[in-house]
């Protein structure tokens, strides 16, 4: 029987965070008392100023209608203010692409750069959307591993050997997403004199560019590396900073080729980004960052909360995250022991234990391309933290 869904389409995984974070909000809603620790998403309502010019844009007869397919000219500009703001990238609004969330613009990147079978060198763990997307576009990833050794930093050692003929780009992330791991400002630097020297676009995504925490600093690849700007792409979005991951704007940055052939697509695919989000988003890319910095005091309190309850439980090894808002402790030490009467024989079977028998949601390590992990996002209230912890710390406390 012919398949009735195309080979491309049925390659593509489903979003695992997505997933664990569905389940988590059905059994809740059945009634069960489930802790969700798996969509990165902070519990923080959107500043009320957002919401304000969003109800007043509601009103307003002119964003009723379609508006150019790239963006509204207003919040290209106001973007184009905020990148010099935030990172010292200086650039024009033409350069710039609003989308439909983060995923659109990761998407569209990949489909405007990549020819099929290049190939896109990904450091490991990875956010589960880069490789579909990279596949999507007809792209390779190929994956450079990396373990909580070295931070979960990739080497510029790692990147070389990883290298073909057939290289086309890098997806660099700092702060990341699973880790939270933070490049510092020397390497990124290198990073990026790496892949100009070699011929290498780098399509670097910054959508948790302010959440860094202690010493470690956010640093933008373009910014520190000039030369490396008519090979790059930046990813942004309002999603993480101001607590709108539901409002999906998105945004990238890049040459002017890119960032026409990204729109082009964009025009056929889904057209302009809702007005009334674009609205929001030009009020917080163009207000201030207080109500950011607030929920910022909030997540570092809280990494600090979960990574001592986790890196005490007998097996789990938890280092503490320098940015974004998750913890990424490694259970390879639990991998081949029992626990109520089953074998743990993966991070999967293990996460997919802690939900059944003590009703708390966690990612496992194999969404991430990193088996022997676990992935909890610390967006979540102390209370939930303290409570949804301690039952995984009683559950562990029975593995033999």
């Amino acid at each position: 029987m012919t398949a009735r869904v195309s080979d491309r389409i049925a390659a593509i995984a489903e979003s695992a965070t997505l997933a664990v974070d569905a389940k988590a909000k059905a059994l809740q809603a059945a009634g069960r008392p489930v802790i969700g620790f798996g969509a990165g998403e902070p519990d923080f309502p959107t500043p009320d100023y957002i919401v304000a010019a969003a109800i007043k844009a509601c009103s307003d007869p002119k964003w009723h209608r379609y508006t150019p397919a790239g963006g509204l000219p207003e919040l290209k500009e106001a973007i184009a203010v905020k990148t010099k703001r935030d990172s010292g990238y200086e650039i024009a609004a033409s350069q710039v692409l609003i989308t439909n969330g983060g995923k659109q613009a990761l998407y569209n990147a990949f489909a405007a750069l990549l020819d099929p079978g290049d190939e896109v060198i990904l450091p490991a763990p990875y956010w589960t959307t880069y490789p579909e997307s990279i596949r999507l576009a007809g792209g390779v990833p190929v994956e450079v591993m990396t373990d909580e050794t070295s931070g979960y930093r990739a080497t510029i050692a790692q990147l070389d050997a990883a290298r073909t003929p057939r290289t086309k780009a890098l997806v660099f992330v700092s702060p990341s997403n699973p880790t939270g791991a933070v490049y510092s400002p020397a390497e990124v630097k290198a990073i990026g004199e790496w892949a100009v020297a070699n011929g290498i676009w780098v399509i670097t995504d910054e959508i948790y560019e302010h959440l860094v925490y202690g010493d470690a600093q956010f640093a933008s690849m373009p910014a520190l590396v000039p030369e490396l700007a008519n090979t790059c792409i930046v990813v942004n979005g309002v999603a993480k900073t101001y607590a709108m991951t539901g409002w999906r704007v998105g945004w990238l940055i890049g040459p002017a080729d890119i960032v026409k052939g990204a729109t082009n697509l964009q025009s056929h695919a889904t057209s302009n980004v809702a007005n009334v989000s674009q609205v929001a988003a030009l009020a917080a890319v163009t207000g201030n960052l207080d109500a950011v910095n607030e929920m910022k005091v909030a997540f570092d309190r809280r990494r600090k909360l979960i990574t001592g309850m986790l890196d005490v439980i007998p097996g789990v090894n938890c280092p503490l995250p320098e940015g974004a808002f998750y913890v990424y402790p490694s259970v390879k030490e639990l991998i081949g022991k029992n626990l109520r009467g089953q074998k743990i024989e993966s991070s999967a079977q293990l996460s997919a234990l802690i939900l059944d028998e003590v009703e708390v949601a966690v990612v496992p390590g194999e969404a991430f391309g990193t088996p022997g992990y676990l992935r909890l996002s610390y967006a979540t209230s102390d209370s939930n933290i303290t409570e949804g912890v301690g039952r995984i710390a009683a559950l562990l406390g029975e593995v033999n």
